[in-house]
Parts: structure tokens; sequence; C-alpha cells
């Protein structure tokens, strides 16, 4: 099972299970079904809204939707151990107006009989979905579709939590970058997120004005990291630290005091030249702590960020496509990847604190990657022709070929030879900032991309 997803699901969820008011297929069976399903959500650590009464007609089906709802469940599991009839798959619709998990159980083994025909009742409510335009998840299988179940959990959770989101950008996107431009009735069709645009000057001012006992608490955090200093034309002094606390307490006040589930920060030119300091050090932090936080004012690139940490796979590594070859790809970015996603302090390769590579400036975060063969993927959500697309595909990690300042990570990926891929995506509109994740998660992605209608790109 994979930890990060498990860790991404919530503990409520609406779970209908169906029974017969007509007599018909074995019965007993159906029982026994009903019994392990609600065994293995159990086991997975869910607790089963309406699931204390099986589903037979509307009369059953309205207080148990009630109560799934007053549960604030975002996740809907049907269960059919018997088919059921398909007018119920829209009377559910009416009542759910999210993505519904059909989870269709075995036949009986071994007895000649066709015991239950569960598979062909979620086939039927499937199709009529499909034609409703009603997204949903499929599974299928006992014990054996646990990991299944926990990933469609998670998928129709993120579906409906978006729903509530709010992204935030401080400033907009950097100069020149204008493919990071966002268009916020866009993201409100696709994800029913609110963006929030906030003045980057009011950000500057705030960063001036974090009171002594903030800066104080949180210089204490920063000691306890114990990343050395290296590369640096001076030590970093007293003053220099508390302007890295100063960005860090700010970026955390305000999407606590706005209620921000992700934000986009215009890093530069501003920042570096105003106030002397970049604020990366800051970031690489707040993404090590799950918070989905973009730089240069990407505001996709701090959604797709917010889709990770819903997901349970993390926020990821922001970073630029710098250069590739047949099957490897190089990506760096100049010092604010998660800490989590670095080398062991102390360790070869291990984070520490510098200056930026381009023009000498603090606070970044240089250091690898993890590498020793770490499973990655690759993902990017952007806008292009008035609609949202979805790409990710996966790879190894392996040692770089060379070394920068900043992080990097040297990715030798399958499938589809590179300079192909890279021609495809950046015909379709490809940003130039791309999100790195561990593990193996294209499948998720590209499931995300089916609840949501995104153009997928594989």
């Amino acid at each position: 099972m994979s930890i990060g997803l498990e860790k991404g699901v919530a503990k409520h969820i609406g779970v209908l299970i169906f029974g017969r008011k007509r007599p018909g297929f074995d019965q007993d069976w159906n029982a026994i079904i009903r019994g392990r399903s609600l065994e293995i959500l159990r086991g997975l650590g869910f607790t089963c809204v309406g699931s204390d009464t099986l589903m037979m007609d509307d009369t059953t089906i309205h207080p148990a939707m009630d109560a799934i709802h007053a549960a604030k469940c975002d996740a809907l599991i049907v269960i059919q151990p018997s088919i059921a009839d398909g007018q119920f798959a829209l009377t559910i619709a009416q009542r759910w107006s999210g993505p519904v998990i059909l989870w269709a159980t075995p036949e009986r083994p071994g007895d000649g009989k066709v015991s239950s025909c569960s598979l062909v009742g979620a086939h039927l409510w499937g199709s009529l979905y499909r034609q409703a335009k009603q997204p949903f998840e499929f599974v299928y299988g006992g014990e054996e579709a646990a990991d299944d179940v926990v990933r469609a959990v998670a998928l129709v959770e993120t579906v409906q939590r978006m729903k509530r989101a709010k992204v935030g950008v401080v400033g907009t996107h950097v100069p020149g970058f204008v493919d990071l431009a966002a268009d916020p009735f866009l993201i409100r069709r696709t994800f029913g997120l609110q963006m929030h645009s906030l003045s980057l000057p009011q950000f500057m001012e705030r960063v001036r004005n974090v009171g002594d006992e903030a800066l104080k608490a949180d210089a204490a955090e920063v000691d306890k990291l114990g990343l050395p200093q290296e590369g640096l034309d001076k030590p970093i002094g007293e003053e220099s630290k508390a302007m890295n606390s100063r960005f860090f307490v700010s970026m955390t006040e305000l999407m606590r005091e706005m209620s921000l589930d992700s934000l986009a920060l215009q890093c530069w030119p501003e920042l570096p030249s105003m106030l002397g300091h970049w604020p990366y050090f800051a970031v690489s932090r707040l993404t090590a702590a799950g918070n989905a936080v973009s730089i240069e004012g990407d505001v996709d690139g701090a959604i797709g960020s917010l889709v990770g940490s819903l997901l349970g796979i993390g926020p990821g590594f922001l970073t630029d496509w710098l250069e590739h070859d047949a099957t490897t790809i190089f990506f760096w970015h100049p010092g604010m990847a998660p800490l989590d996603m670095c080398n062991a302090v102390g360790e070869e390769g291990g984070p520490s604190i510098g200056q930026h590579f381009n023009g000498g400036t603090p606070f970044v975060v240089n250091g690898s990657i993890i590498q020793t063969g770490q499973r990655v993927t690759i993902s990017r959500l952007w806008r292009c022709d008035d609609r949202y697309h979805l790409t990710a595909f996966e790879g190894k990690a392996i040692p770089p070929k060379r070394k920068v300042s900043g992080n990097s990570l040297l990715v030798e990926t399958e499938g589809q030879p590179v300079p192909e891929r890279f021609d495809h995506l950046i015909h379709a509109g490809l940003p130039h900032h791309v999100l790195v994740h561990f593990g193996s998660h294209a499948e998720t992605f590209r499931r995300l991309a089916r609840l949501l209608d995104l153009e997928w790109h594989g």
C-alpha cells in the first residue's frame, strides 16, 4: 500500500451497500461480501457512514445520504454484492455532486452458479454515470483491491476538497514568465478553487514588521535543523538569519489569516533587490512541512503542489527542466527544494545554506535531491486553449553527471524517448516548471485528470 496515499485519505467515508427486495441471486453470499467489504474498509482505518442499513429503495437511500452529508464525508463508495436497480444510480447522483466510487465484488468461487452479478451491476452504473456526466472511480475485487480502494478515496476526496480550497498569489508572475499567468475564472470553472490576489508591497511591509518574539521562536527552530553554511562570501549574520525567519513567519501567518490552502509568491526582482534576501530557505522549510507553496508567481504550480498534498503524495519539488538527452532529464532550481526531499544533513550532497547562484544574495538551500535509485514521478498542471492540461510520467533518480549549486536531480525516464516527450509537451503548452514527487504516481494523476475532465498527456 502507498503510505502517502494512506495518509491522504480521511477517516469518515460514505458507504452504501445494496440489498434486494426481490428474491434471486445468492443472498448468503451477499451477506458474506457485505461483511468482508466492511471489514476491509475498517481495516484501512475508515469509519463507514451509511453502511448500517441495506439500501433497498428511495426510503432507505435518502436517510443514509442525509447521514453522509451530516458527517461531512468527501468520499462515497457504492457496493452491490448483488446487482441493484440502475435507477438508483440516478437517485444517488441527485444527492451527491462529486465523484462516486463503484466497488464491484467477486462472484462466489467454485459452485458452478452465478451468485451476484456485482461486476455487471457496477458496469451498468458506470455506463449510466458516463452518459449522465457524473464522474466516478471503479474498483474491482476483494481483499486484493484494498490499495485500489485507498487510491480511489484519495482521488475523489481531492476533487471534493479542491472545490472548497483557496490559492493565494502574492504579486503576480515574475517579469517575462508569462507562461505562468493565471486565469481565476478558468481555475474556478475547472476545480472550484478560489484564487485570492494579494499585494506584494503589503507582503514586504509584513515581512519588515514581524515581531521579536516570533523571530526568536523561529530562529530556535532553524538552529535545530543544523544546516551548515557553505560557499558564502562571508558567514551569515544574525540579521540575515532574522530575515529568513521574517519570510517564514510572514508566509505562515498570511496563509492562516487568509485561509489559504496554497500560496504562489512573486519572489523576484523585488524581494532580493528591496529586502536584500531571497525567500527560498523559508519556502524549503514550508514545503517540507507539507505546505503547497510555489515561487515566481506560479499559481498553477501552487495548485499542482496542492493536488500532491491532498492526494497524500506530498507537495513536491518545483523545478526547471534544465537539460535532457535521449533517456535522462536534469532538473534544477536555485535552492528551494523541500528539505525532506534532500539528502540528510551532514551526508555527502546534503543540504547547506548558501547564496543565490545569480548575484550572490542569500538565502538558498544548496544540495542534491535524494538519489540511490529512488522512484520519482514528474507532473505538471497547466492551462492552454481555455482548458486545463495534466501530464505525469515516471522514472528513476540516478547519480548526477555534474554538480551545480541549488537543487538538482538527474532522472532516467521510461517509455517514450525524452526528446519526443518534450516536443509533444512543449507543443501542448507545458510551462517551464514541473513538479518532482517521490514514488510511482502516474496512474493516480491519470485518473485525476479523468475525474476533472482535464486534457491528459501521458
